[in-house]
C-alpha cells in the first residue's frame, strides 16, 4: 500500500489543520465547569394531559411516572434528599398515580413508607394524612399503608390521638375477613398507651363478644390483657 509523505499535503491544508486544532483547544479551556443545580419538582401533568399521554395505557404511564417520581431525588451531580422536595406536589403526583391505576397500592407504599420517613414532622403529616384519606377509598386493599402510618404517628411523632384516628379508622372500615385481627386490636394498645384503661378495656370486651376471635391462643391472649386491664381499672380499684 503506498503511503504519501506528510510533506506532500499542501501547506494551506496544513494551515487549516493546525488552526481548527488550536481553535478547538482554546473553546474548551474557556468552558466552564458544569455546575450541578437542584432541579424543583414539577406539577404533575393534568387529569386530561395524563389521559391523552397514556394512549389507552393508563397503567403503563402510571408506572413510568411513578419511576419518575421515585428517581427525581438523584439528577445529574446531585442526590436531593427527600425532605428537601416540596410535598404538597409529592402529594399530588401520587395522587395522580392512583387515578391512572386504581388498583396500585405503589403509591401508598410510596407515602408510607418512603416518603413519610423523612425527620420533618410537618411533612410527614402531609405524607400521613395523603395516605388515610387514600386508605378511605379502598380500605380492604389499603390498610396495611394506613396501618404503618399508625406506627409512624406513635413512634415517629408521639402523636397518639393520631394514631389512634388511623387505628379507629381500619377497625371501622376494613372489615374484610382477609383483614388479620391485630388491625383491629390496634385501638386497644393504643387507647392504653394514653392511659385510658377503661376505654382499652370497653374496646377489647366489644371485641371479645363479637365472637370474631376463633383462634384459641389469641383468644387467651386477649382474655389475659383484659382480666389486666379489669384490675388496673379504676371501677374496679374502687370497689376494693
Amino acid at each position: 500500500m503506498h503511503v504519501r509523505s506528510l510533506r506532500a499535503v499542501p501547506r494551506a491544508v496544513m494551515f487549516c489543520g493546525v488552526l481548527l486544532l488550536a481553535l478547538q483547544i482554546s473553546w474548551r479551556a474557556m468552558q466552564t465547569a458544569p455546575v450541578a443545580y437542584v432541579e424543583a419538582l414539577a406539577p404533575p401533568p393534568s387529569a386530561t394531559a395524563a389521559r391523552l399521554a397514556s394512549l389507552g395505557e393508563p397503567i403503563t404511564l402510571a408506572g413510568l411516572l411513578a419511576l419518575r417520581l421515585q428517581a427525581f431525588d438523584n439528577q445529574p451531580g446531585i442526590s436531593i434528599p427527600f425532605a428537601a422536595l416540596d410535598y404538597s406536589r409529592v402529594a399530588a403526583w401520587l395522587g395522580r398515580l392512583l387515578e391512572l391505576d386504581p388498583h396500585s397500592n405503589y403509591p401508598l407504599l410510596m407515602s408510607s413508607y418512603l416518603y413519610a420517613q423523612v425527620p420533618d414532622p410537618a411533612k410527614q403529616r402531609l405524607m400521613l394524612d395523603f395516605t388515610y384519606h387514600q386508605f378511605l377509598a379502598d380500605p380492604k386493599r389499603r390498610w396495611r399503608y394506613l396501618a404503618h402510618a399508625a406506627l409512624i404517628a406513635k413512634h415517629s411523632l408521639h402523636d397518639l390521638p393520631l394514631a389512634l384516628t388511623y387505628a379507629h379508622a381500619i377497625q371501622q372500615h376494613a372489615r374484610d375477613p382477609s383483614i388479620p385481627h391485630w388491625a383491629s386490636q390496634m385501638p386497644i394498645f393504643i387507647l392504653e398507651d394514653m392511659g385510658e384503661r377503661e376505654a382499652a378495656k370497653i374496646e377489647l370486651g366489644a371485641l371479645l363478644a363479637t365472637g370474631s376471635i376463633t383462634d384459641p391462643q389469641e383468644r387467651h391472649f386477649l382474655t389475659e390483657r383484659y382480666n389486666e386491664l379489669e384490675t388496673k381499672s379504676p371501677k374496679s380499684r374502687q370497689t376494693r
